[in-house]
């Protein structure tokens, strides 16, 4: 036989209906409790109520408005509004859009020549030697295998090993050591041998 006992404010938690609770009952706060301490809290001015006994925590604040919701979004990236030329100032040039660099002209010009370009999986930074402090993994002219390493691509603190597609003569390296490179930028031609 159960017996039951009076549960005391001290004790913690609200009382269920009729003030009591069986000794040895699951002590979590049901839903009837619950609603008892949500009534009290409308009778009353407390606006907070913070509840907690063992891992069980309960957070109540009334009177500040709906709880915060947290949106997470895209980056929204600047938008260039198109401005009328009768806008422009007369005394302001007309520009073109800027000449591309020679880095990037170089890469056209390999496209040209025999040979396969073998290009950057991703976007990052390039570096020909293993370590600052040792020789090139390829220099020009040096006859590669399929599989060979001809250069690291650093990116987010990653190195990554670039591998040659094809067996072969490197013709040219498109890219000066430790220059940014772009996704599918050229960064050797190799040449059959």
């Amino acid at each position: 036989m159960a017996t039951k006992r009076k549960v005391s404010r001290s004790e913690g938690g609200a009382a269920p209906a009729g003030g009591e609770r069986e000794a040895g009952a699951v002590t979590s706060l049901d839903v009837e409790a619950l609603r008892q301490i949500v009534e009290m809290l409308e009778a009353s001015d407390v606006t907070r109520l913070v509840w907690q006994r063992g891992d069980e925590r309960l957070y109540i604040r009334r009177g500040h408005g709906p709880a915060p919701t947290i949106v997470h979004a895209a980056p929204v990236s600047p938008s260039v509004s198109p401005v009328p030329a009768a806008e422009y100032p007369a005394s302001a040039p007309a520009r073109a859009h800027a000449p591309a660099p020679a880095a990037a002209a170089a890469p056209a010009a390999a496209a040209q020549k025999p040979g396969q370009l073998i290009t950057s999986p991703f976007v990052g930074t390039f570096y020909r030697t293993p370590a600052p402090d040792q020789p090139s993994f390829v220099e020009v002219g040096t006859v590669v295998k399929k599989g060979q390493v001809l250069c690291i691509v650093e990116a987010m603190k990653l190195m990554n090993e670039i591998e040659s597609e094809t067996a072969g003569r490197v013709a040219e390296i498109l890219v000066e050591n430790g220059q940014p490179v772009e996704f599918g930028q050229a960064l050797f031609r190799v040449e059959p041998a």
